[in-house]
């Protein structure tokens, strides 16, 4: 896993005004655009945490995710915005945000689109290590870019970090909205994608993603950087309830 690239923000393009967060498209200074999540938005830091450690997991287990970029933000950009929200937004987040690739053209996740039931069940098992609450029908956060299907949007993981700040303790509970995971009647074996994905997340692996986060986002947080490695690798300690449990609401028990 190597280092985060980071790059600078030199221009404020267009709000994407979904949900509470306010994140935006930005041009940065290696001229690619990214989809902004901002230090200063109202879901707080904790949510970044999660996108980026979950998002590098993913990429680790070699699932499509976008790259992840630490995107630097001068509140001197705020001036040129006449809208005063994005103003405030711009002015509350100063230094390093989180920038997602920008895939252009892409278009949202359709129920008829082909998905191998392998992949779906690597997906399923994917949100439920990291307990991703968000791959619902109602809001998939997928996209689909060249024929291929793209993971987005992973703020709602360990969603158990916002009630304690040492939520490693909660490793073990089970994760019941996994029966709503928008693939899960795609997937194929959810042991056979246990089997395959376990062994590629080692304690190195999982360290290794964690040390990728900004300690500004941490403090701001309030959690360790620890607790997000203690609560995979406990998760990932067998036998993995988990899988058991994403394979029992596969089969409808």
């Amino acid at each position: 896993m190597t280092e985060l690239r980071t790059v600078k923000v030199t221009r404020y393009v267009t709000p994407l005004r979904e949900g509470g967060s306010l994140p935006a498209i930005v041009e940065a200074d290696d001229d690619g655009l990214y989809v902004l999540k901002f230090t200063g938005a109202g879901q707080g830091a904790r949510a970044l945490v999660a996108e980026l450690v979950s998002g590098e997991i993913g990429r680790a287990l070699g699932l499509p995710v976008p790259e992840l970029v630490l995107a630097d933000l001068d509140p001197a950009l705020a001036p040129a915005e006449p809208d005063e929200e994005i103003q405030d937004l711009l002015r509350a987040s100063r230094g390093a945000n989180l920038g997602v690739d920008f895939l252009p053209g892409a278009l949202a996740y359709d129920a008829a689109a082909e998905v191998a039931p392998a992949t779906a069940a690597g997906i399923v098992w994917f949100d439920s290590l990291v307990t991703n609450v968000d791959r619902t029908p109602r809001n998939p956060n997928l996209l689909l870019w060249h024929g291929r299907l793209w993971l987005i949007d992973h703020g709602a993981a360990f969603y158990a970090h916002h009630s304690t700040a040492d939520f490693a303790d909660r490793a073990r509970e089970p994760f019941p909205l996994v029966r709503d995971h928008v693939l899960l009647p795609r997937a194929d074996s959810l042991h056979d994608a246990d089997e395959r994905l376990a062994r590629a997340l080692t304690r190195d692996v999982i360290e290794e993603a964690a040390a990728l986060v900004p300690d500004e986002w941490l403090e701001a947080g309030g959690v360790e950087r620890r607790s997000y490695v203690d609560f995979l690798a406990r998760r990932l300690e067998p036998p993995r309830e988990f899988a058991q449990e994403a394979e029992d609401a596969r089969r409808g028990a």
